[in-house]
């Protein structure tokens, strides 16, 4: 016995030997950090002269970054592993364009779209449309690709060059979407789906109801998509003199075209007027020097990231100044994602989190207007009414409320938008989905079929809400009837903050879908224009002309600042991590089914009542 006791005591030396030595490394490498950190010089980012700004595309265009653990995000960094898919800011990207147009060291765009993964519609008209701006100072947009996406080809479209690898390709796919469905599954591990719906278009719960598409929901996928895609085809043939056979969405001119040239993608391209050249990357890299001068330091063209750039002080002197500053501010509230309840971190909207921003910019003596920025499917019926009341509230003490709809602003998303002063919509931004559902599992017959069962007793004949039992059919005639009011409470909402009767809402209502321009026509909004305009309208109904324009963020703790300052500083240490030269389409789906089945793991409204639109991107 003594010699088994001496072998577990070794070894449990061994093994409180080793958490020694980790708690040292991990002690003394943040403890480097934090001496690096604070003598280090604060050396100014330079803008180099004649340098090309790059605009760095990477994951997908964002109105506000999804909240990642400071801590988190540096320890997965330092490995190579991202906290989360990467995200652009659309603000930083709009504004780093804007501001090179006047800034003589700058001397041109390349766009840098090996990563990019697109991000609705409005929001690349957003960056084109600040393309353009910049072209109108006279300087070059250049891109060079291995291959475009539809998505980052719509970009590069809106530039002086596009040039591809003589092994690229270039190939429109149109617009539209699949999903999974799940009712077969479901019944082989023997679940039990209880769905209740208002609307013929609510198809939200289809996948786990059906094995395929609806015609309720295929119509209002065609006339959806058909209308994005034809702003996208306008917009592109406005910018380039493309062969139509290539726009036509047809599989016969596509293989025609690839007859006349060789099969040869790339030199389709090319004939086709997608590209103006095929060019190795060597080929580009020294006409880029020769354009710019060469780099010493990094042997290459001279340039600078957009986010250094936004962070180069030279940028920031008339942020410094204080001339011309007003007390006045116009507050603005982004709400981007799932409607869920309670307090959550940018990336999702809580409703509580959401309504308690918006809180803030009530009792802040300087807020004159708000604009409620939204990019959301919706979600809780609940959490978006908790929203919905605080609107009420900013009007109720004299300060106007605009709705400015980012990607999708819709079920739950034109909830929160619908009693706002004035609601401005992208033509193609994504909204109505007047509807609402309701969804849960139930498992007695999964457990039933393992020989495992429930039983017991209640005081009432109240239905009880257990997963490991059936559901009452009392239970759910309940069930129904609140989901059917909670319609008609939509329906009435809607036409008592629109001035339209209870008959005019429900004609439009129903789940179904509308682009923004399709749904000013309707009534369901005022304004087609971007965020600009919406801050302008604000500024009007507030009387005010000189404002400052404050984004109300949520508050961290002490904790959490703590972290984000030392370890957003420390990350600077860090070598840089390689990124991936082109999209992983594997991935890509993946994470797509990951995504689906998230928001359905967010579902915690109280009442189980859901506003949530099914044809909807995930912003």
């Amino acid at each position: 016995m003594s010699g088994i006791a001496n072998v577990f005591k070794k070894l449990f030396g061994l093994i409180n030997g080793i958490r020694k030595v980790l708690l040292n490394v991990i002690f003394f490498l943040l403890l480097f950090f934090a001496v690096a950190i604070f003598i280090a010089d604060d050396e100014p980012v330079m803008v180099p002269e004649n340098g090309v700004l790059v605009v760095q595309l990477e994951g997908a265009l964002v109105e506000e970054e999804t909240w990642v653990d400071p801590m988190d995000r540096f320890f997965n960094d330092a490995l190579g592993s991202p906290s989360t898919p990467p995200e652009t800011l659309l603000s930083d990207v709009v504004d780093s364009i804007d501001r090179a147009a006047n800034d003589q060291r700058i001397s041109g765009i390349y766009l840098d779209l090996r990563n990019f993964a697109g991000g609705g519609l409005n929001k690349m008209q957003q960056v084109a449309d600040a393309l353009l701006r910049f072209r109108e100072s006279g300087k070059p947009i250049y891109s060079y690709g291995d291959y475009y996406t539809q998505s980052q080809y719509f970009l590069a479209a809106h530039g002086d060059g596009i040039y591809l690898n003589p092994l690229g390709a270039m190939m429109f796919e149109g617009m539209g979407g699949y999903r999974l469905y799940f009712k077969d599954l479901l019944e082989k591990l023997k679940v039990s789906t209880h769905v209740f719906k208002v609307g013929a278009y609510k198809s939200a719960v289809e996948p786990y109801t059906r094995n395929d598409m609806s015609e309720q929901a295929r119509e209002a996928n065609a006339q959806l998509y058909d209308a994005l895609w034809q702003t996208f085809v306008t917009r592109v043939e406005q910018q380039r003199d493309i062969d139509p056979r290539l726009l036509s969405g047809t599989i016969d001119d596509f293989q025609a075209m690839l007859a006349e040239n060789n099969q040869d993608m790339a030199q389709v391209a090319l004939e086709g007027g997608l590209v103006d050249q095929l060019m190795t990357r060597e080929a580009f890299r020294t006409q880029m020097i020769n354009l710019t001068g060469l780099d010493e330091d990094e042997k290459s063209w001279r340039r600078i990231n957009h986010h250094n750039y936004l962070d180069a002080k030279a940028m920031q002197l008339e942020l410094a100044s204080d001339e011309g500053s007003s007390n006045d501010e116009i507050a603005v509230v982004v709400a981007r994602g799932v409607i869920v309840d309670g307090f959550q971190k940018p990336g999702s909207i809580g409703g509580d989190s959401t309504a308690e921003l918006l809180r803030r910019a009530r009792l802040n003596e300087n807020t004159k207007a708000v604009v409620l920025r939204i990019d959301s499917p919706g979600g809780s019926g609940f959490a978006s009414e908790v929203i919905r009341q605080e609107v009420l509230e900013l009007q109720e003490a004299g300060i106007p409320v605009i709705a400015s709809m980012s990607s999708v602003a819709a079920s739950g998303g034109y909830w929160i938008a619908a009693s706002a002063d004035q609601i401005w919509a992208a033509p193609t931004t994504i909204t109505g989905s007047i509807g609402v559902f309701g969804m849960f599992f139930t498992i007695e017959d999964s457990l039933a079929h393992i020989g495992v069962y429930n039983d017991g007793y209640h005081t009432t004949e109240m239905p009880v809400m257990d997963i490991t039992r059936p559901l009452p059919d009392e239970a759910k005639v309940v069930v129904q009837s609140s989901i059917e009011k909670f319609y008609r409470d939509f329906v009435t909402m809607v036409a008592d903050s629109r001035g339209m009767t209870y008959d005019q809402v429900h004609a439009v209502a129903q789940g179904r879908v509308w682009t923004g321009a399709k749904a000013q026509e309707l009534g369901l909004v005022d304004n087609l224009g971007d965020l600009d305009a919406a801050l302008n309208a604000a500024a009007e109904l507030a009387g005010i002309s000189n404002y400052e324009v404050v984004t109300v963020e949520p508050e961290l703790s002490a904790r959490e600042r703590f972290l984000r300052d030392f370890f957003g500083q420390a990350e600077v240490f860090l070598p840089a991590s390689p990124t991936t030269r082109t999209i992983d389409p594997i991935k890509q789906q993946l994470q797509g089914v990951w995504r689906e089945v998230q928001v359905v793991s967010k579902f915690n409204d109280p009442q189980g009542v859901y506003l949530l639109c099914e044809l909807c991107p995930m912003p």
